[in-house]
């Protein structure tokens, strides 16, 4: 198959995918994956994929008519003109090795998504450490609800797109930009949006002056536009020395293009705001989203949307219309008076806005269960972590996620918890620095048990975190109504 490209080539062969039949993805199911998935599969590409964990997604994978294979394994590759694996896939995979060894293209997951974003002649991609995968969708909700058929690749689910990817016919896209590994500096943006700098990825980047050295190459990299936070430092020092694109500013103050004005809590999650441009006001903005990171959120989407053209009419549209994205204090049910919502807050900064904005709300106890993940970040991270998760009423931890570390930190939930008051774990054998999914499955009971056991009516339970903490949100959910059915 043959794909135009609009874009000059800057990093690697384009056209690599001028050709290819069938594409596997090696860790299919993954948050960066299903989007691309979702694409390639509208764009006319045979695709098969393997993953190591059965999850929904893989479920929504195959409902697309895709072929996976659970479990990683050489036979796997078989027939592929090109393989495409995540940057989490470790590199004693079997299904990798044999990848590299079988002469046919191997490309790392944001390699493929760069050539991607080079399609498209207005890719708005928004990058910074908090709040991507929320204002992607918003810039994406709104366009869409405006009309534009637009191509979108969103770290979370939106439901208007039916997923996380989308293909459509005109020249703009939508696309995450994440900052891990540098692997944003592989895109082709033509409008860039700068949310935020903070630490985060110290394992790679080591300090928060890397990391903005990094923002500032990506926002070079834009060809058109640059809409950053204006009341951001990190942010604005990474935007010196920026030249031959537009440079607008979004924040919370007057001295920024476009700020909010008049911010009222109005009830529930329903949030409404003035829209101010250059110090007039463009009309009122009303948001279904919790806490005031969202209106600065919705801010700069609005910001992105107006430069591409659409009107303010669309963009307060789109954003009343916005319910958030999957993960994204995404209510998850109610059971006898206890609501569940599901957080992908991961970094002590998202931690204590999602918190902050749950305490705001008419509860009366807010839990938090919270699974650290990565063993480098947790321990890098650990006092911000605490001061975080001494906001809500109540923390429950679960074990640390690995992820693709190992612990070679020797940091165990133990640790983390004994810094919060009050703070419930339950011990692992330190002995062991690994979780084994025996040890995990266990975990996740002995939290589900103690919250179905303490939460009453009226409590608020907020899972937290950006591994599997979401099936922990589902076992809860599943207990409370066995329960209330055998009264």
């Amino acid at each position: 198959m043959k794909i135009a490209r609009k874009k000059k080539v800057i990093f690697l062969n384009i056209d690599i995918l001028n050709g290819k039949k069938h594409i596997h993805f090696i860790g299919i199911g993954g948050s960066g994956m299903y989007p691309l998935a979702q694409i390639l599969h509208t764009k006319g590409f045979y695709l098969t994929g393997s993953d190591n964990n059965e999850t929904e997604t893989l479920q929504a994978v195959r409902d697309m008519g895709i072929p996976v294979y659970l479990g990683q394994r050489a036979e796997n590759i078989e027939g592929a003109d090109l393989i495409v694996h995540t940057a989490a896939i470790m590199a004693d995979n079997p299904e990798l090795i044999a990848a590299k060894a079988s002469g046919v293209p191997v490309l790392e997951r944001s390699e493929l998504l760069g050539i991607v974003t080079s399609w498209y002649d207005n890719a708005i991609c928004v990058a910074g450490t908090h709040g991507k995968t929320t204002t992607t969708s918003m810039v994406t909700q709104i366009l869409f609800t405006a009309g534009v058929d637009l191509s979108a690749f969103i770290g979370g689910k939106l439901p208007c797109i039916h997923g996380s990817g989308r293909s459509g016919s005109s020249d703009i896209m939508t696309c995450e930009a994440c900052e891990f590994v540098d692997t944003f500096l592989k895109l082709y943006p033509d409008i860039a949006v700068l949310l935020n700098i903070d630490a985060d990825h110290l394992d790679y980047f080591g300090t928060v002056e890397n990391i903005i050295k990094s923002f500032h190459k990506f926002a070079q990299l834009t060809s058109k536009a640059v809409i950053y936070n204006g009341s951001d430092a990190n942010t604005c020092k990474a935007m010196e020395g920026i030249t031959g694109k537009e440079c607008i500013t979004f924040g919370k103050t007057a001295d920024c293009d476009y700020y909010p004005a008049n911010i009222r809590h109005v009830s529930g999650l329903e949030t409404h705001f003035q829209l101010m441009h250059l110090g007039k006001e463009l009309g009122e903005i009303v948001l279904h989203v919790a806490g005031e990171h969202n209106v600065l959120n919705a801010t700069a989407a609005a910001a992105a949307a107006m430069y591409v053209g659409v009107s303010f009419a669309d963009v307060a549209k789109g954003l009343a219309e916005f319910r958030g994205a999957g993960r994204r204090f995404e209510k998850k049910g109610e059971v006898g008076g206890i609501t569940l919502v599901d957080d992908y807050a991961h970094h002590p900064t998202e931690l204590t806005a999602t918190l902050k904005a749950a305490m705001a709300m008419p509860f009366r106890k807010v839990w938090a269960v919270f699974q650290p993940f990565t063993f480098s970040r947790t321990a890098m991270l650990l006092d911000e972590f605490a001061e975080a998760l001494s906001i809500p009423d109540h923390a429950v931890l679960t074990d640390i996620m690995g992820s693709r570390e190992k612990n070679t930190y020797h940091i165990f939930t133990r640790q983390l918890g004994e810094k919060i008051p009050n703070a419930v774990w339950f011990p692992q054998d330190e002995s062991d620095p690994e979780t084994t999914d025996e040890r995990k499955y266990q975990n996740f009971e002995q939290v589900t048990n103690y919250i179905c056991d303490h939460a009453q009516a009226g409590d608020l339970v907020i899972t937290l975190g950006c591994g599997d903490v979401n099936k922990v949100n589902k076992m809860i959910l599943e207990e409370l109504e066995r329960r209330q059915s055998a009264k």
